[in-house]
């Protein structure tokens, strides 16, 4: 018998009353929905026919906080399957491993007191749907391109099945259903096996981790995770996999073609410029972003030449960052141009406004690739303050670029469904990009995407860090901050540099309200914008 026959599954209600006490959400009211708590979900298509059967009640305005103009998902990312398809297809293919209520005929039916709960039922069978309809059409694309994969559609919808029906039971708090999961999991979870289950052995890892953490069903909170001396072995090789990861995935690289582009312009004209660097290159080790811009500088025709750049890393590893700047000094001294690198050692929650120290008549440019996500925590507070200080410098522009992905939601389920389906395309693209047994995927899947993968599932509070966000949640945040958008007009130029560094064919590159998104056959992976105070 299958794990998982003959057991009986939480209701909805008790399983989200659960999972709002443990992660100790009580700012939500029972009555409503406020904001926080609905920015995940905005973007859904379903949610405009909710806001209309809704509307009897006069509770649209507890729906959609946010206009349908700034839904980027339904103008770019057209849905093939209605949200009545979405239903009865996530009903029939879970063969009652994920216990539903029968009566969603109606909205309006339903007490006022359970109505969040009915909207995050809908959310996760219409999430659970996408996931089951992408795998089925990886497993059928894979088959068409000649792969030998007996009865591979049907054995991709079984690993979304287990995955969510283990998700949920995580959730509810459910060892012995999970732990059975988890072991049917592993067997058919394979590191070296398709796209979607190598990026399910990664989320198999993440909802391991959970179930080690969460405390017996009744409790509150998380046991808070320690690092160990496995964890300080494994720094070699994250270092070594965020390395393959620049040299082969676009994702980092664009970013840095967006960032240097749009600093070139702000430095046009200026003899003495500043750049400050947040998370300094991402660690990598020999500051690759500030050598093309570099090179950039010194071969510029028609402006006059830059007198003296200035570089300021901020991180934590002062001794590190010193000996990158001080190759970038020698690099730039053998083209001619004069380059003063400082380090501020700090995180960026703790750094000060007089921490940089700024010259009079030099331009000033602030740089965050892949940073201020980590800052994003659940009061706001965080952030607010980075931005402020940030603010204080008055910078001529800020460029940001950040995964474009909505993994900062309140309730676990959300996030996972939502990191199932962005990591799936990123697995999918490494597919395209490299063999099945390239050792290079492996280290890239397993040390630096899988780690952000369990930061997303198994970690809480202030442990959880990968807090990505769609763009236009940042345009609301950005904004708020008292930053205005500085349209980013080079799709041209970001075409071009996709075909001259050879990039794989299915990335695309998109023009969203001012900023330009890459994505992988038209699913965001990460979005560059520019904010002038």
């Amino acid at each position: 018998m299958a794990p998982g026959h003959g057991r009986r599954f939480m209701t909805e209600h008790e399983c989200t009353d659960h999972e709002i006490r443990s992660n100790r959400m009580s700012d939500l009211e029972l009555h409503g929905l406020n904001h926080s708590s609905m920015a995940c979900y905005s973007s859904y298509p379903y949610m405009a026919s909710l806001d209309q059967e809704g509307s009897a009640n006069d509770s649209s305005s507890l729906i959609n906080p946010y206009s349908v103009h700034e839904s980027r998902d339904r103008k770019r990312l057209k849905r093939t399957i209605s949200i009545d398809d979405s239903l009865s297809s996530i009903t029939s293919i879970n063969g009652g491993m994920m216990s539903r209520s029968s009566s969603t005929n109606s909205l309006t039916t339903l007490p006022r007191l359970h109505f969040r709960d009915h909207i995050w039922t809908y959310t996760q069978r219409y999430l659970a749907a996408e996931a089951v309809e992408e795998a089925a059409a990886a497993m059928i694309n894979a088959e068409e391109n000649g792969a030998e994969q007996e009865d591979g559609t049907a054995d991709g919808m079984r690993l979304v099945q287990l995955l969510i029906a283990c998700a949920e039971a995580v959730a509810c708090r459910d060892k012995s259903h999970a732990s059975a999961l988890l072991s049917e999991l592993r067997a058919n979870a394979l590191v070296f096996g398709s796209s979607f289950q190598r990026v399910a052995s990664c989320f198999v890892q993440g909802l391991a981790s959970r179930l080690a953490l969460v405390q017996p069903l009744g409790a509150v909170g998380f046991v808070p995770s320690k690092l160990n001396a496995k964890d300080y072995a494994l720094m070699d090789k994250k270092e070594e996999a965020l390395r393959l990861v620049y040299e082969i995935c676009p994702h980092i690289q664009f970013g840095h073609f967006v960032a240097n582009s749009s600093i070139l312009e702000a430095f046009e004209g200026e003899s003495f410029v500043h750049v400050v660097d947040l998370g300094m290159t991402l660690g990598l080790p020999h500051g690759d972003q500030w050598r093309g811009l570099i090179h950039s500088l010194t071969t510029r025709a028609g402006q006059p030449p830059v007198s003296r750049l200035r570089i300021t890393g901020v991180g934590l590893c002062a001794d590190r960052l010193q000996i990158i700047g001080e190759e970038l000094e020698a690099y730039a001294d053998g083209l001619g141009l004069s380059v003063e690198f400082t380090c501020v050692e700090s995180n960026l929650e703790n750094l000060k406004p007089e921490d940089i120290k700024l010259y009079e008549g030099e331009v000033l440019v602030v740089n965050s690739i892949l940073q201020l996500h980590c800052v994003v925590k659940e009061s706001r507070g965080a952030l607010n303050s980075v931005l402020q200080m940030i603010h204080e410098l008055s910078p001529k522009v800020l460029v940001l670029v950040e995964q474009d992905s909505s993994h900062n939601g309140p309730f676990f389920l959300g996030r996972f469904m939502e990191a199932l389906h962005y990591y799936s395309a990123i697995f999918d693209s490494l597919d395209a990009m490299l063999p099945k047994y390239d050792t290079r995927r492996a280290k890239m899947e397993q040390f630096y995407f899988a780690e952000e993968i369990k930061n997303i599932i198994s970690c809480e509070g202030p442990a959880r860090v990968e807090r990505h966000e769609r763009v236009d949640q940042w345009r609301r945040r950005m904004s708020r901050a008292g930053f205005q958008g500085a349209p980013i007009k080079m799709m041209a130029q970001a075409k071009q540099w996709l075909g001259k560094n050879k990039v794989c064919e299915g990335y695309t590159v998109v023009e969203e309200k001012g900023c330009l998104v890459l994505g992988w056959k038209s699913r965001p992976i990460v979005a560059a914008s520019c904010w002038k105070c």
